[in-house]
Parts: C-alpha cells; sequence; structure tokens
C-alpha cells in the first residue's frame, strides 16, 4: 500500500470513527456539550501521554514549533465551539452543508499555503461533492444569519487546522500534535464545564467513553492521513462521513434514507471514486513513462 492510499484510508476511517461519535453524541443529548468535548478530549490527552511516555517522544513539541500547535489547536478548538453553538441554533441540515465546505478550505489552503498542485480532476470533483451533500440534505436556508455565519467559520476554522497538520509533516510527531490539542482544548473547556456539570449515570457515562474512544480514534486517523499524502488530494474523502453518518442513523437511530439522500449519496462516492481513478491512471503513466 503506497503513502497516499494509507492517507485515503486513514481518512476514511477517521470520517467513520468521528460518524459513529457523533450517533453516541445524539444518544447523550442530556449532557451539555461542553461536558462531552471535556470528556473526548480528557480521554484522547490521557491515550496520547501513554503513547508517547511510552515511546519516549515528546509531550508538546519543540519550542521552534509552538506557535503552529498552538494554532492547530486553537483554530481545532474554535471549530468545535462554533460548530456546537450552530448545530444548537440553526436547522441541521443548513449547518452540515456549510460545515462540509471544510475539505474545500483544506484544499484551496494546501493549494495557496503549502503551495500543494491541485490535479484537474479536483475542481470538478469538489463541485460535485458539495452538489451531492446539498441533495442530501435538502437545506432551506430559513435559519437566522448567525448560526449560518457560526457554520461557516466552523468550516474555515477546521480547515485551517486540518492545514495546520499537513505543515507538520515530517517536523512534528503526530502523537504530539494530538496531546497538544487535546490538552488546549482540555483545558479550555473545563470552566465552561464546571459551570454546568450534570452528575452522569451509568448508561450515560459508558456513552461519554464511547464519545472519548471514537474521538480519539477519528483524531488520530485524521492526523496520519494528513501525514501521508498531501491534504489537497484526500480532504475529499472526508465527504464519506455523510454516507456513514446516513447508514447509523438508519440502523441506530432508525432515521429514514430517502431517495434524494441516496441520490447526494451517490454523487459524493462518484466523486471519490474520480479522484482515485485519475490519480490511478497519473501514476501508472508516470511508471510507464509516458
Amino acid at each position: 500500500m503506497t503513502q497516499k492510499q494509507k492517507g485515503i484510508l486513514y481518512m476514511i476511517l477517521s470520517a467513520l470513527s468521528f460518524a459513529i461519535m457523533q450517533v453516541v453524541v445524539r444518544l447523550t443529548k442530556e449532557i451539555p456539550t461542553m461536558e462531552q468535548i471535556f470528556v473526548r478530549n480528557l480521554f484522547v490527552l490521557i491515550a496520547a501521554f501513554v503513547i508517547i511516555r511510552r515511546n519516549k517522544g515528546s509531550l508538546f513539541g519543540e519550542r521552534k514549533y509552538q506557535a503552529g500547535l498552538f494554532g492547530r489547536s486553537l483554530f481545532g478548538f474554535l471549530s468545535l465551539i462554533t460548530l456546537f453553538y450552530a448545530s444548537s441554533h440553526a436547522a441541521q441540515g443548513d449547518v452540515t452543508i456549510i460545515n462540509k465546505l471544510s475539505p474545500v478550505c483544506v484544499t484551496l489552503l494546501a493549494v495557496f499555503w503549502l503551495k500543494e498542485k491541485m490535479s484537474p480532476v479536483q475542481i470538478p470533483a469538489l463541485i460535485l461533492s458539495i452538489l451531492g451533500a446539498c441533495i442530501v440534505f435538502q437545506p432551506s436556508f430559513q435559519s437566522n444569519p448567525l448560526p449560518l455565519i457560526m457554520a461557516f467559520l466552523s468550516a474555515v476554522s477546521s480547515g485551517i487546522a486540518y492545514t495546520f497538520l499537513g505543515y507538520f509533516k515530517d517536523k512534528v510527531d503526530g502523537m504530539t500534535v494530538i496531546m497538544h490539542f487535546s490538552t488546549f482544548s482540555a483545558v479550555c473547556s473545563l470552566p465552561f464545564m464546571l459551570g454546568s456539570f450534570v452528575m452522569p449515570d451509568l448508561r450515560q457515562l459508558l456513552l461519554l467513553l464511547l464519545i472519548g474512544v471514537f474521538g480519539s480514534l477519528g483524531q488520530a486517523f485524521i492526523t496520519y492521513a494528513y501525514r501521508f499524502a498531501p491534504a489537497s488530494e484526500i480532504s475529499i474523502y472526508n465527504y464519506t462521513g455523510i454516507l456513514f453518518s446516513l447508514l447509523l442513523g438508519f440502523v441506530i437511530l432508525g432515521e429514514p434514507v430517502k431517495m434524494s439522500s441516496i441520490a447526494g449519496g451517490a454523487l459524493v462516492a462518484a466523486a471519490s471514486i474520480l479522484v482515485y481513478v485519475y490519480n490511478n491512471r497519473g501514476r501508472r503513466e508516470k511508471v510507464n513513462g509516458i
């Protein structure tokens, strides 16, 4: 398996992990958002700490990379806050559509900031993905403007945060990046959690632990995905999360899957396949000297 194929696989596994986490979050709606965020990041923090100590690595990275690490942590945390605010005050379809602009932001930022090259197929593939997402969720865009602005800021913030991951490739260990972000998020969410803390029962506690587990897996997979391959080539596979959410919503939450959802999902899958086939063809031509 090539580095790029590993990046694609890790991106898909990340999308699956986050989709499962979101379903579990729906099942723990009695628990305040900041408490969920704190538990999720505390779990990631502990796991990253154990792994780093076992491998005798750096907990928070070298001093010369601190500005970038704080940038990744800050924008990642802002993305969480703005997304949860938008989700609490606007129609979910509207919020999801706007937030799914994140991979587009990653691709554009990777091109302009990291100087990565965009292949000819990526522009139509990105457009196809956005169109598919619109068909899936059928947004009405009748929500108040502030939550929609917050959803857009969430997409931009996460796009910037994920672009930092590409910058850290071969510079900062992936676990160190995770440790930095989880520590930053846990510390920042702690005061808010204490202000509205709800003591979970046994069922809620188990579900909170699952949020931590799948949040950790999703964070680890996406961190290493951007280390295996250029952001502009693999960020589009983040859209597979839409398909996973539809399936898990149907199986676990009993949410019906509409024909429009299937059609939109097919467009998202087609976009991913288009990029994959194009890149594989280019690789074969290069190997054959064409």
